[in-house]
């Protein structure tokens, strides 16, 4: 289809070859002077799409066939298949996965108007068993209890048949759980989905069944987990949100830069198992020493802020929403002995206003997929503070981020990309500002 030909419509199939990667896994080409942007293709491929959507500026296309493959091409070995939306880059060699993504970091960040032209150190991770903590959903029919993850673009279920982001553990504890469940067809009908996080040294798991029993419904539950043996611990989220824990302790432990953390299975904790010690060890690299109190906000269970401690030294302040992860850095610093770390289980927003400023401040700061934002990006630049060290997991708010931070002042001395997720189209960055 030429340039001079009528715009592609809804069902249209088209043809064209793919010029580069954008974030969210898509390939983008053009067609008829239009921006096309297809899933599961990338730089190099010729593909046939067919049009799903058309907007002003750009088509949204689905996947036909791959009419000329970009030699970067593998075949995807996931039992899965391409159904399950979870590994849109399966299907390319590591080593261009690793590229794809600096290609999209820079591209986002230079979207954003806080271009980095510098190097970015690339830290990789092996593609199989990385993950800690995974989720997967249910459905009960006519044909029994299903586990498993969403087909791609949709609410129906996959039948479970094994991730390769998950140990082997882990890949276990599903078919036993659904083959415990399955035998209470009343209360497998209540059944949502189950939360399972594993020790990273895939020693320890627990599970979290989401359904919608009620608090007085769920001790119907509790010998499940005799008859799942991969299984430490054992809860049920009620209806309204309530976990009632039943078997065993709710919490795993890793060992990371010398120290024990506990995670609870509803608390946040970094995914990968075997970045964690590479992450931790950079962020605290990268936090100047010094007399100024460090501010860890974001901080989760304290995966940052207890090393911060014994590293860095310096009282470290942990910002962290009220909840099991505040209650985790709490007994994470006391087990440790690290009376330097205190914990506010409080709003980030709010915290910044209580805290006094304080002269060499440094500020690590870790927030969710949605950013900072701006007022916090403004109120951390309005307390003068030595050093950021932003920790992102999306390139776009990281470089809305960014840009505002450079209006304040701030701007990057060092870029760090973990590939904490092989095989998908997610990242995480380290980047430290100074002004």
């Amino acid at each position: 289809m030429s340039g001079t030909e009528a715009a592609p419509r809804v069902g249209d199939a088209v043809d064209l070859a793919i010029d580069k990667a954008v974030y969210r896994g898509r390939g983008l080409g053009r067609v008829a002077g239009r921006v096309v942007f297809v899933p599961r293709s990338y730089p190099g491929d010729r593909v046939r799409a067919r049009v799903t959507a058309v907007h002003a500026g750009y088509l949204e296309a689905s996947l036909v066939e791959v009419l000329e493959p970009t030699a970067s091409r593998r075949e995807a070995t996931c039992p899965q298949g391409p159904e399950c939306p979870g590994c849109a880059y399966q299907e390319v060699v590591y080593e261009e996965q690793l590229r794809l993504k600096e290609a999209v970091l820079r591209e986002s960040l230079a979207r954003a108007g806080a271009g980095w032209d510098g190097p970015i150190a690339v830290h990789p991770s092996p593609e199989r068993g990385w993950r800690v903590r995974a989720t997967v959903h249910a459905s009960a029919g006519e044909h029994g209890l299903r586990l498993g993850f969403r087909r791609e673009g949709s609410h129906r279920i996959l039948d479970f048949g094994g991730c390769q982001q998950m140990s082997e553990p882990m890949n276990a504890v599903v078919p036993q759980l659904r083959e415990a469940l399955g035998r209470r067809r009343g209360l497998a009908a209540s059944l949502r989905g189950i939360d399972l996080l594993e020790s990273p040294d895939a020693g320890q798991r627990v599970a979290a069944l989401a359904t919608t029993l009620r608090p007085a419904e769920a001790p119907q539950l509790a010998g499940i987990a005799g008859q799942v043996p991969g299984l430490a611990g054992l809860g049920v989220l009620c209806h309204p949100h309530r976990l009632q824990w039943l078997h065993g302790a709710p919490h795993v432990e890793a060992r990371v830069a010398g120290l024990v953390l506990r995670a609870h299975v509803e608390s946040f904790f970094q995914a990968n198992r075997f970045l964690l010690e590479p992450l931790v060890a950079t962020v605290t690299e990268l936090v100047p020493a010094g007399s100024g109190r460090i501010l860890d906000l974001y901080a989760g269970v304290g995966l940052f802020s207890l090393p911060l401690a014994a590293r860095v030294g310096g009282e470290v302040v942990a910002v962290e929403q009220p909840g099991t992860a505040s209650e985790d850095a709490r007994e994470n610093a006391r087990r440790n002995r690290l009376d330097a770390v205190r914990v506010r289980a409080e709003d980030v927003a709010s915290a910044l206003a209580a805290i006094p400023v304080e002269p060499g401040e440094r500020v690590v700061l870790d927030p969710p997929r949605s950013g900072a934002g701006a007022g916090v990006v403004d109120a951390i630049a309005g307390r003068s503070p030595r050093a950021v060290v932003y920790v992102s997991c999306d390139p776009p708010t990281l470089g809305r981020d960014l840009a505002r931070f450079a209006a304040a002042g701030y701007r990057p001395d060092t870029v760090h990309l973990f590939d904490l997720f092989p095989d998908t189209f997610h990242l995480e960055t380290v980047v430290r500002l100074h002004r």
